[in-house]
């Protein structure tokens, strides 16, 4: 990961240094910005191998690539644009979309286009975007097609958008979390989110590969027992009719993941019970309480799975969180 902040610098040299670090990650471009003379910017960037991720954070900026600035020679990239925080406008194939943190954007990055953020009411003081550098070759969806998803949002708040986001989200706040050798899977992972978040709205699922739909598929799954977890009727059987397969279908969908459906049920529950137990607000509910809370019908049951699963019973899990 590469991180760089220009409040390091003394102001009369932040922007042009905030210039030259755009032009060397993503293309050469005319940038603009009413905070110019003291350009208080920072970005972390992550490279995953055939991705790369940024995090950009910065007072406002106007971006335009006009056709004399791109080369023969640029490497055919697309950048998926999710602003965190912030609303503005992006512009390509005489198009203008919408900004904002509801949806993506897609830009193809050897095509001209142009992009404004500026804060909001509700963030004031600094613009964050988060994007994906895609090379073309990447994807497994024709260039003609991808045409007509350019500049035009791609719900990022819902369905297959809001899985991608949260994926990207998580990888840009805590890259700390992953070893060197997690990135190719996080990479592949990504990739295969990407390509399914693209193919829907231009309904050409079929073309994805089968890792691409599985991998759809399964964070669908996934997704979905997280909505549930409370549910005390969720299960295997219940996830599975959801999701339209037999139940020998979906354990086979997790095969070679390390886990299962099931084991994504009882960890979910247990996870939001530790938390709960340990939340100060909540010392007026019972350990049954709790338990009911978070999905399990019998307390007994619960008390047995969480010893197995953290080393002591729930009661005692509380009494050490309020000890701190």
């Amino acid at each position: 990961m590469t991180s760089v902040d220009t409040t390091r610098l003394p102001p009369a040299e932040r922007f042009d240094f905030w210039q030259d670090l755009v032009a060397r990650q993503s293309s050469t471009a005319t940038i603009r910005s009413a905070h110019a003379g003291d350009f208080t910017a920072s970005a972390r960037v992550i490279e995953l191998g055939t991705l790369r991720l940024g995090v950009w954070r910065y007072p406002s900026l106007e971006f335009t690539r006009p056709a004399h600035m791109i080369d023969s020679g640029d490497p055919d990239l697309y950048q998926l644009v999710l602003p965190l925080s912030g609303r503005g406008v992006v512009t390509q194939q005489r198009r203008e979309g919408p900004l904002d943190p509801s949806a993506f954007a897609l830009v193809d990055t050897v095509r001209p286009h142009g992009s404004r953020l500026r804060p909001d009411a509700a963030t004031p003081g600094a613009v964050e975007t988060l994007t994906v550098l895609v090379p073309h070759r990447a994807l497994p969806l024709a260039p003609r097609r991808l045409t007509d998803l350019l500049a035009a949002p791609v719900p990022a708040d819902a369905g297959m958008g809001a899985l991608l986001a949260a994926f990207l989200r998580r990888i840009a706040a805590h890259p700390e979390q992953y070893a060197p050798a997690d990135a190719w899977h996080l990479d592949r992972i990504a990739l295969d989110l990407i390509g399914g978040v693209l193919a829907a709205p231009l309904d050409v699922e079929r073309d994805l590969s089968v890792d691409a739909r599985v991998t759809g598929l399964r964070a669908r799954v996934a997704a979905f027992v997280r909505r549930h977890l409370t549910d005390p009727a969720l299960s295997p059987a219940a996830v599975a009719a959801a999701h339209h397969l037999s139940v020998r279908s979906l354990h086979r969908l997790f095969e070679g993941t390390g886990t299962t459906v099931g084991a994504l049920i009882r960890t979910g529950r247990l996870d939001r019970a530790a938390r709960e137990l340990a939340d100060p607000g909540l010392g007026r509910l019972s350990v049954a309480q709790i338990a009911a809370r978070c999905g399990f019908a019998h307390p007994a049951h619960f008390s047995r799975a969480f010893r197995a699963a953290y080393g002591l019973s729930p009661g005692e899990h509380r009494e050490r969180a309020v000890r701190g």
